[in-house]
């Protein structure tokens, strides 16, 4: 007999770190459509194209990439307004910082489930993290249990369930899961500032780099001298 289909899944994909591991995991078990949501930040155009590097590297043929514009016209981020410097690492204070885009998970999450409402997909992946992470409000579990609630009520037939198979991770325990299920960590792009050779200070570079080491692993991506 032949193998049944496996089921699909929408994967949220920035092109970032954590999104392609999850976008890894989510392939060894569905069906995937990867989905790119552009919304006016500063790397728009690398991650863009690392995005589809790795649809290309994961074999991921079902693709959507939509632009947002409201979160760049709201702006109130170091992500979305040129008015506001991009912090250091070792410049963060304590509370929530200025690379945090209000709400925007919501936006990506909205695009997602209608996505794969459409297309018959009952699980959504997003790659978030709650430790070791920027503390953004949007990336906690009890954000995505409200969420899933919302998702239930709103769809036509309240099946479609936003998973997170990462939130509890921490970022070297990522790297080494990325390593273990072939993550193209080379093609992905997580800084936050520049888009040419990534800047090593931001917070999500520092992150990154933590994260790599204490795995005893090398970042493959190009950091601009220090």
């Amino acid at each position: 007999m032949p193998n049944a289909p496996q089921p699909r899944a929408v994967v949220l994909l920035s092109g970032g770190m954590d999104s392609c591991v999850c976008a890894a995991l989510a392939a060894r078990d569905h069906e995937i459509a990867a989905v790119h949501v552009s919304y006016g930040q500063r790397t728009q155009e690398r991650e863009r194209q690392s995005f589809l590097a790795i649809c290309r590297r994961l074999n991921i043929h079902d693709t959507l990439m939509v632009r947002n514009e409201a979160l760049r016209a709201i702006g109130g981020s170091a992500l979305t307004d040129e008015g506001i410097a991009v912090p250091t690492s070792e410049s963060l204070g304590p509370g929530i910082p200025v690379t945090y885009v209000p709400f925007r998970n919501a936006h990506f999450l909205a695009v997602a489930v209608s996505w794969a409402e459409v297309l018959g997909a009952e699980r959504v992946y997003i790659g978030a993290v709650e430790p070791d992470s920027s503390g953004y409000p949007d990336c906690r579990p009890a954000y995505y249990a409200a969420f899933n609630a919302v998702v239930k009520a709103g769809t036509k037939e309240g099946k479609i369930e936003i998973v997170t198979p990462l939130i509890a991770m921490r970022k070297a325990d990522i790297v080494r899961l990325g390593l273990e299920l072939g993550a193209p960590f080379d093609l992905t792009w997580s800084c936050y500032s520049r888009e040419d050779r990534a800047c090593g200070i931001c917070d999500s570079c520092a992150l990154r780099l933590r994260a790599f080491a204490a795995a005893g692993a090398n970042d493959p991506i190009p950091y601009a001298p220090r």
